[in-house]
């Protein structure tokens, strides 16, 4: 058992961890040993997982999200499997935990009494300054 929140549990028989060869520098090592996790957790269709925080992991996970809901973590920053391994359920966790705090709703404020006051000193302070650009007029016109 994943625990996420209080709340949230994920079983670990919905976590699905694939282990293939990791690229970049490491001699031998990578062309033998699968090392790299490549992580799937098909959230769409999780019974652990409430409506609103899918929508929030929808939006939070971007192009790592499948088109079939299908979450999919990479992990290949470490040399052993294990610690590949430990890697990616972190990085699941965290996700999750982000998906499931609430985002706090803005609460509207009106401008105060002395910032209107500076909007409109500003306003006429530019037209002051437009007015003294304008061309001058002679006195016979």
């Amino acid at each position: 058992m994943l625990h996420i929140t209080p709340d949230i549990v994920i079983d670990e028989r919905e976590i699905h961890e694939e282990f293939v060869r990791s690229s970049g520098p490491g001699g031998q090592n990578v062309n033998k040993v699968a090392t790299a996790v490549k992580l799937r957790f098909d959230a769409a269709k999780s019974p652990s997982i409430p409506e609103d925080v899918r929508k929030r992991l929808k939006r939070l996970a971007g192009k790592r999200l499948t088109r079939e809901g299908v979450l999919v973590i990479d992990a290949r920053r470490f040399r052993t499997q294990e610690q590949n391994r430990r890697d990616a359920m972190e990085r699941l966790t965290e996700l999750l935990r982000r998906a499931a705090t609430k985002p706090k709703r803005r609460i509207r404020t009106k401008p105060t009494a002395a910032s209107r006051k500076r909007r409109i000193e500003e306003k006429v302070q530019r037209g002051e300054t437009k007015k003294a650009r304008r061309p001058v007029r002679s006195p016979e016109e």
